[in-house]
């Protein structure tokens, strides 16, 4: 649905629907109003799309955020930061490094990467246009090329990261108007809809659109986009090469300001609304420059002090499978500052907001646990910190689902744990042993061209056995604790029909990017509905 007829024939049909469930004497039910609009006309009609048009479509690739996105070629996030026009980011694929740029882009492409990639999932949280995966690209240091056709850095690309194709030179844009009709069925939506609608959100900024679409709280804060901006990576770089205990401290202590002010802004947005905020995840290695770089300027000789230390750094903290490796928890226990430092800041923005005269309503989640006792531990560390706050504060403390082995023996670790959220990416990941980074852009494509999976299982959740896990985790979990609030965080958390399935499952909320968020309302509607029609 990428022409202007398309998205205005679909705004005439939720228009017709609501009006013929809301006349004086209505010809059909809200239920059946409901019904007459998917959740992909939806989102079809949210999003900016291309003018219909000839043109030559150059590559495909995934698409990872939709939308249109026109601008001028950048291969750098300091390219796009000093950028005068729209610009699109081509990467190979991009890091937390690479935000700052992101956030100036119009839209970004990458080489690698799939649906549950940095660069998708980053790009569907702001609800930026994003195509990833697009291998038939070559980068050079000053031009792209695609299926040997060169374009040079500076030169415009059109993407579109609903279908994920890649265009040369300008296409028009254009967009529909957004409809009051479309508010009232979402309204309708909520009346029906058994199961929360939570935001994945780790900004002021995303929080607020998350709470405009309707989002019921956050059900996953990120706290490692918090430290990427210019002025607190090196902040965070500086932890990471500390020689000392008190070098360390010193870091840690500028990072928990910082911190503290973020959680400020989004407890105000959010305010008597959950936000649960999980602590750091991501292996350390990604707050430090490409250790390639890094190697090819040691070669060259050109390598001062503070780099050579950042490459030591980088060679201690590289890893061959980082995605299972030092991340999530596992940090905690070898950086156990970390964890003080952002439970602190979040205790001092509970107290601030408090004070004010807000109503903050926080969890923390301990990403990647993998056992009862893995659990407990951190937890009484972090206990320990909140015993000792001035400030008497009370706040559950739970834990993401991620692993097998976690889903597993989820008895065990709800003993410790007051809520669980199911990470889907993750979980999908580790349970077919693919790379959420890689297969998509590589095999996949063969694989359902062959039919060697029903779908793409980063885009739809697998039944055969992430939904198995999901459940038996849910069971084992309230085996624990009966009355255990669970929810799903994962992006599987925005996709129609991956909701419909979770739905079943006997979770309380899903959480999705704060563009989603309409699309899930209606999905959730829908599912309540066609449940209670079987019954």
């Amino acid at each position: 649905m990428n022409s202007v007829e398309s998205q205005s024939e679909i705004a005439a049909a939720i228009k017709e629907a609501v009006s013929l469930a809301s006349n004086p004497t209505p010809s059909i039910s809200k239920e059946e109003a409901l019904m007459r609009v998917s959740p992909t006309q939806l989102e079809a009609v949210l999003h900016t799309s291309f003018e219909p048009s000839t043109h030559d479509v150059l590559t495909r690739g995934l698409g990872a955020s939709p939308g249109a996105a026109v601008g001028k070629i950048v291969l750098s996030a300091d390219e796009a930061m000093m950028a005068t026009e729209d610009v699109i980011l081509v990467r190979e694929e991009t890091n937390p490094a690479d935000v700052h740029g992101m956030q100036i882009a119009v839209g970004i492409l990458t080489t690698r990467g799939g649906l549950a990639s940095h660069a998708a999932v980053v790009a569907r949280g702001w609800g930026k246009p994003a195509v990833c995966g697009a291998e038939n690209i070559e980068l050079a240091d000053d031009h792209i090329t695609i299926n040997g056709e060169r374009i040079d850095v500076g030169e415009t690309l059109s993407i579109d990261g609903t279908s994920g194709e890649v265009m040369r030179g300008a296409i028009q844009t254009a967009h529909v108007e957004p409809i009051p009709e479309i508010d009232v069925l979402l309204q309708w939506a909520d009346e029906v809809r058994e199961l929360a609608i939570r935001a994945n959100a780790d900004t002021a900024t995303e929080a607020k659109v998350a709470r405009g679409n309707g989002a019921e709280g956050i059900g996953l804060c990120r706290t490692e986009h918090m430290f990427l901006d210019e002025q607190r990576l090196p902040i965070i770089r500086r932890m990471i090469l500390a020689s000392t205990a008190e070098q360390e401290t010193e870091a840690l202590q500028e990072l928990r300001e910082s911190q503290h002010n973020d959680f400020i802004e989004i407890l105000e947005e959010m305010d008597r609304l959950p936000v649960t905020v999980r602590l750091l995840d991501p292996p350390l290695h990604e707050f430090l420059p490409e250790i390639e770089d890094l190697l090819e300027a040691a070669a060259e000789q050109a390598l001062d002090q503070e780099q050579q230390d950042l490459l030591e750094a980088a060679r201690r903290w590289n890893e061959r499978n980082p995605m299972i490796g030092t991340r999530g928890v596992r940090l905690a226990w070898l950086k156990p500052g970390l964890y003080e430092m952002q439970t602190l800041a979040l205790l001092d923005a509970i107290a601030d907001r408090t004070a004010n005269g807000g109503t903050p309503l926080v969890e923390i989640m301990i990403p990647l646990t993998v056992s009862g006792e893995e659990l407990a531990g951190i937890r009484r560390r972090i206990q320990a910190t909140i015993d000792n706050h001035p400030s008497e504060i009370v706040i559950k403390i739970g834990t993401m689902i991620e692993t097998p082995r976690a889903a597993l023996t989820a008895n065990q670790i709800a003993e410790h744990a007051d809520f669980f959220s199911f990470g889907t990416n993750d979980l999908t990941q580790l349970t077919f042993g693919f790379s959420r980074d890689d297969v998509e852009s590589s095999i996949m494509g063969l694989y359902l061209e062959q039919e060697l999976l029903p779908h793409n299982p980063f885009q739809q959740v697998d039944t055969e056995a992430v939904t198995e896990l999901v459940k038996l985790g849910i069971e084992r979990g309230r085996r624990t604790k009966p009355d255990l609030p669970i929810g799903v965080c994962g992006e599987h958390g925005g996709d129609p029909v991956s909701i419909g399935v979770l739905a079943g499952t006997g979770i309380d909320y899903v959480s999705c990017s704060p563009p989603r968020i309409p699309v899930a309302r209606l999905a959730a509607a829908q599912t309540a509905i066609t449940q209670s029609i079987k019954n």
